[in-house]
């Protein structure tokens, strides 16, 4: 893979859609999200303007899961609601063992001297939703959870530059990417729901009436409201230490020792919600309590406070 200076046109329709000769999501689609993937070991190769990196993970694991991420019967790892006309998915990814590398380029602007960055794992799992509208197989919205147990990171402070240089190197293509996202993301109009076809008749989960309204609620249950990205550390212990060996000279002159700094983490959580409007609701979040809705409310008069001066001008 490598990253581009500028963001990619979307991809469109879905390709397995296409190929079949179909427009909407059908049974092309079914067959291949009901594939059981395993893969011994794969490597992924990232370049980029200053640094390359590579990914290695063993024993990946792809299936579907159903709503409360328990593998079962395949019809019930999806929803659809023919009244939306937006279908819902779940999926889950497993490994043993997942291996991080980084460096830098020759070419880039990076210190000679960097050590490479490097981050190994034992085994993690990522939660996949995905709503889609099933007229053309478009994702409306996506939900991903990074979950990973114990883990242990040594870093020492060349490392720690580094890798703030790599985040820093990338941050002008994510910007990028997120202003095209942010330019193409759905608004809440009302989708006409697609005309009846004879697929849909065994896409609904067993046990559930085929009464609208229970579909609707069904769904509504299971819903993503927005796009959201979740990372879960069960525990992390990082130890930052001191890059001795390239200043040895320089602390033996001084009379100095490195030294070293020891974080413990327990139940560590990321979320991100990049395409929530300020002042919007957030009780759909994964940790939302109480204490949100005073921010709530100072988000709201910042965003009126705005209104009224652009209104000015």
């Amino acid at each position: 893979m490598r990253t581009c200076e500028e963001p990619r046109p979307p991809n469109g329709q879905s390709p397995i859609a296409l190929a079949a000769g179909q427009s909407e999501y059908g049974f092309a689609e079914k067959v291949v999200e009901g594939m059981f993937i395993v893969v011994n070991s794969i490597t992924i190769k990232i370049h980029s303007k200053a640094f390359h990196a590579s990914f290695e993970l063993w024993q990946l694991q792809g299936y579907s899961v159903n709503p409360n991420w328990q593998q079962s019967d395949l019809r019930l790892t999806r929803i659809t609601d023919p009244q939306r006309g937006e279908v819902l998915t779940f999926k889950e990814l497993t490994w043993q063992t997942l291996r991080i590398e980084a460096d830098a380029t020759d070419n880039g602007d990076q210190d000679p001297v960097t050590t490479p960055l490097r981050l190994i794992t034992n085994q993690g799992r990522i939660q996949i939703s995905l709503k889609r509208r099933t007229k053309d197989c478009n994702v409306v919205a996506s939900k991903l959870m990074f979950l990973l147990d114990d883990l242990l990171w040594v870093l020492t402070d060349s490392q720690l530059k580094a890798m703030m240089k790599y985040a820093e190197s990338l941050s002008e293509a994510m910007e990028k990417s997120a202003q095209q996202r942010k330019s193409l993301a759905p608004e809440s109009v009302q989708i006409t729901p697609p005309a009846p076809s004879a697929q849909q008749s065994w896409s609904q989960p067993f046990g559930v009436s085929p009464n609208a309204s229970s579909i609707s609620q069904y769904f509504d249950k299971h819903d993503m409201k927005e796009s959201s990205y979740h990372l879960l550390i069960s525990r992390l212990d990082l130890h930052i230490c001191d890059d001795s060996h390239a200043r040895e000279s320089g602390a033996l002159k001084h009379g100095m020792l490195g030294g070293a700094i020891q974080l413990t983490f327990r139940r560590m959580a990321f979320d991100y919600y990049p395409f929530h409007r300020a002042g919007d609701a957030c009780k759909h979040w994964v940790r939302y309590s109480d204490a949100m809705e005073t921010r709530g409310q100072w988000a709201k008069k910042l965003v009126g406070d705005f209104q009224s001066k652009i209104e000015k001008l």
